[in-house]
């Protein structure tokens, strides 16, 4: 049976009232391919901005900084986006976006003290992260690709998991 089906068949949130808090983590990543037009702007912002990622700068501000911004955001807000998410109140989330070959590679490492685990957080961080990029960057290229969007890890609750296969390539 699936957790979020009741007896009667209908879409339903999982009762946490008797799991146990513990300490819950997430690690999730995505992918966003980069044109040669992008990476050209990497390679020669003009602009004399300094970032320790490599930033771009678009008209429309620090693309990365923006990107962690809006990925850290949207994992706190996560409940309000996916149904049966329970509202948590994350004590850390961190994002972080380097370039890994023709990829920028978004990572978002979530941890929580809750009954409930934080995998979901960890996704939408580093998938709202991704879109950032792509919405900041289209005035460069529209030849971008999301995707790789997965579960690195995750530990508390009934197992531990971890991806057989790495994030960076």
């Amino acid at each position: 049976m699936f957790s979020h089906i009741d007896n009667n068949n209908q879409p339903t949130m999982v009762d946490v009232a008797d799991k146990t808090a513990t300490e819950r983590t997430a690690h999730a990543s995505a992918r966003v391919f980069l044109p040669n037009e992008i990476h050209a702007a990497i390679a020669s912002d003009t602009q004399g901005h300094e970032s320790p990622i490599g930033d771009i700068h678009t008209s429309k501000g620090p693309v990365f900084q923006t990107a962690i911004v809006a990925g850290t955001m949207a994992a706190k807000r996560t409940h309000e986006l996916i149904p049966f998410c329970h509202p948590l109140g994350l004590e850390s989330c961190k994002i972080s976006i380097v370039i890994d070959g023709a990829d920028a590679l978004i990572e978002c490492k979530v941890r929580v003290h809750h009954k409930t685990g934080v995998e979901m957080e960890a996704l939408t961080g580093a998938t709202v992260a991704a879109l950032t990029v792509y919405d900041m960057c289209k005035a460069l290229s529209h030849d971008m690709v999301i995707g790789d969007i997965r579960l690195l890890s995750k530990t508390g609750g009934k197992s531990d998991y971890r991806a057989d296969m790495p994030a960076t390539g």
